[in-house]
């Protein structure tokens, strides 16, 4: 840490396998698990996400012999729901979160990221149903929210922290508002993930002062401007945009880091800060020297 930088001792930096290009269980175009451990402890990250269900072992007595013996600590598990679509979805969704549920809980970890269904498929860009919900889906989106938010703390002790995404429901500042006034905050918070946030229009730096003790958790990830305005220009889904590059290495995009750092900082709270830069997909030699550096600037920046 430089001596000039400010000491931001209530964040704790990590990374996620979404920066070595995972988004998927399985994939031949992903790096293998093992080598994602090695290269993220190397890159001098303590703490990391568990990734899609099924990447790293799924056996928590494997996992946390592999993680330990990296000097490695999980931050959180990641769901995928869609609970806009109402009681009818909880059985199916209920069965996905709970096996990750209790592997994060047995790996110590306290939170779990929930990320809304896209309405745009982010392999193929098909779209699959309106991006606009109607009020009672709304309805259905926050209610069911608030159950998986009370029922995940009752049966794992985990905290659910929902994860604004692109070509989702939940995206920029509009629906976000919208969905943190109509949920409780003493069962949902947010994982603000920067770089999705400006993606969609949003300032991550508003959002802490208008939301900020709702913010539980954060994805640091900045977006290349130049690409963004493309994107937009051209109704580009998000999939496509990831593999033309949109989000970039840190320092070189937006939002800067440093405030976003320091808003967190003020918060007063114990905070998680998970580098993910998307990079699905991306040749293998790739991530490792993108996350040495991005460690290395958070670093500098008292991070």
């Amino acid at each position: 840490m430089s001596s000039s930088a400010p000491s931001l001792n209530r964040i704790r930096v990590g990374s996620a396998p979404d920066s070595w290009g995972v988004w998927f269980p399985d994939d031949p175009r992903q790096v293998p698990w093992r080598r994602f451990l090695d290269e993220v402890a190397e890159a001098g990250y303590e703490w990391i996400e568990l990734g899609p269900y099924g990447y790293l072992p799924s056996d928590p007595a494997v996992l946390s012999e592999e993680t330990a013996r990296r000097g490695l600590k999980v931050s959180a598990g990641t769901v995928f729901t869609g609970l806009h679509r109402g009681p009818a979805v909880w059985e199916e969704t209920w069965a996905h979160v709970a096996d990750i549920a209790a592997l994060t809980r047995a790996m110590g970890a306290e939170h779990l990221v929930v990320i809304p269904s896209f309405w745009r498929d982010d392999r193929t860009g098909d779209v699959l149903e309106d991006s606009t919900l109607t009020p009672a889906q709304w309805r259905d989106l926050t209610t069911q929210t608030e159950r998986l938010g009370r029922e995940v703390r009752e049966r794992y002790g985990l905290r659910i922290v929902v994860h604004p995404h692109a070509d989702t429901h939940i995206d920029g500042e509009e629906n976000v508002s919208r969905f943190l006034d109509a949920t409780d905050p003493g069962l949902v918070s947010l994982c603000l993930d920067t770089g999705h946030y400006a993606y969609c229009g949003g300032d991550s730096l508003e959002l802490f002062k208008t939301y900020g003790e709702r913010i539980g958790y954060l994805h640091l990830k900045q977006v290349d401007p130049e690409i963004l305005a493309g994107v937009v220009a051209d109704g580009v889904p998000f999939g496509q945009a990831v593999a033309g590059g949109v989000m970039c290495e840190p320092p070189s995009g937006v939002p800067a880091l440093e405030p976003v750092l320091s808003a967190a900082q003020a918060l007063g709270v114990e905070l998680f800060a998970i580098v993910e830069q998307d990079m699905y997909p991306c040749p293998p030699d790739k991530p490792f020297p993108i996350a040495r550096r991005t460690r290395r600037f958070l670093r500098s920046c008292g991070a």
